[in-house]
């Protein structure tokens, strides 16, 4: 029988496996941040697969950065709008 590549999907998966260790050292509430960030990389997983990296954590990563980026930019447009409705009652 031939040999099968792992997909994007399995890479992730065993990446995340290898850091159980170190996200069972964080503090509770670092721990949620943590699964969080491996949500945003399986966010982006179809992207990533057609990226076929050699080295699964950059698209990891770059797809957690795109999710963050998103929020801060998210959180800008929110406080410009807050920022504009204050300057309309002074």
């Amino acid at each position: 029988m031939g040999r099968t590549n792992m997909t994007y999907r399995d890479l992730l998966r065993a990446m995340e496996s290898r850091w159980q260790e170190y996200r069972r050292a964080l503090r509770h509430a670092d721990q949620v941040v943590f699964d969080r960030l491996f949500e945003y990389a399986r966010a982006h997983a179809d992207a990533s697969g057609l990226q076929n990296h050699r080295f699964v954590e950059i698209p990891a990563l770059i797809s957690m950065l795109i999710e963050q980026q998103k929020q801060l930019e998210d959180l800008e447009d929110r406080l410009d709008h807050i920022e504009d409705d204050l300057n309309d009652w002074g």
